[in-house]
């Protein structure tokens, strides 16, 4: 084939490809607005928020989005379909927020304060879009939002604005934006269930990769905890525990100063480990 034929197919191919995929992201945005339609097709006054917490650089992140053509920035949320079980509606939320099936997904508090959603708020972020909500449209109405929190790996996620939003990124938890309507608050009550979860069972398994030295360990526990930790006697509780393995050394360029690389022994759960005595 002569090169300036395959040049000419090689452009209409990229060409198509771009037209194919920018289609199909306008038709997933556009299915992602289908709460704005007047007689909807999820469960009214009902929504979900999920808190999603990753670690990373030794710092306790959470996943925000930034409403489109604003700068409001909420966490990630959706509605219920009317044949949707509540659980199901929050793993699809999040499997279409960060690109991931069966993470670790927690129901940990209520929020049904009567003035929580502001109706002004609501139709500003609306109106962002180019769209505008008909008086008494149901999402302008009263909410009560069931809490989730959800516990990632940071390196498997891949945060993925929707139709509403234009930014899908983490933030430090001690660094984030102003938050709307009762957000903020959900992010703390979801914290607050964090660490009590934290002395009654394992979390590490879900925010920490396969491997890892104590010190990232004890990094966690402390950023989790908002204090520090002496370091002995973390370790010799934690391997007290018998829920580490231990692997090998993790390489640095220098053998003997290289820490230990362990990774958890899940099955020491099951048998009952007494949490509470680590703290």
């Amino acid at each position: 084939m002569p090169m300036y034929h395959f040049g000419t197919m090689v452009r209409r191919m990229l060409k198509y490809a771009t037209t194919f995929a920018k289609k199909n992201f306008m038709e997933q945005r556009e299915a992602h607005l289908e709460h704005l339609e007047e007689s909807p097709h999820f469960l009214p006054s009902v929504s979900i928020d999920c808190v999603v917490f990753g670690f990373h650089d030794h710092e306790l992140k959470v996943l925000l989005v930034r409403f489109r053509n604003t700068d409001l920035w909420a966490l990630p949320g959706g509605y219920i379909y009317l044949d949707e079980d509540m659980d199901a509606a929050a793993n699809r939320i999040l499997e279409e927020k960060i690109g991931m099936k069966n993470v670790y997904l927690e129901q940990f508090h209520t929020f049904g304060q009567r003035h929580r959603v502001e109706e002004s708020v609501q139709r500003a972020i609306v109106s962002a879009i180019g769209k505008n909500l008909a008086p008494g449209h149901w999402i302008t109405k009263r909410f009560v939002s069931v809490g989730y929190y959800a516990l990632v790996e940071f390196s498997q996620v891949m945060p993925t604005p929707d139709g509403s939003s234009d930014v899908c990124e983490w933030h430090n938890l001690d660094e984030m934006p102003p938050l709307v309507f009762d957000h903020s608050h959900i992010v703390q009550k979801a914290l607050d269930a964090l660490r009590f979860r934290l002395s009654k069972s394992l979390i590490g398994p879900n925010l920490l990769p396969d491997t890892f030295t104590m010190q990232e360990l004890q990094s966690l526990y402390e950023t989790i905890l908002g204090k520090k930790l002496i370091r002995a006697n973390f370790q010799r509780k934690m391997l007290g525990l018998g829920i580490l393995e231990r692997v090998e050394k993790k390489f640095s360029g220098a053998a003997h100063k290289a820490p230990y690389l362990y990774r958890f022994n899940v099955g020491k759960e099951e048998e009952g480990v007494f949490w509470d005595a680590f703290f």
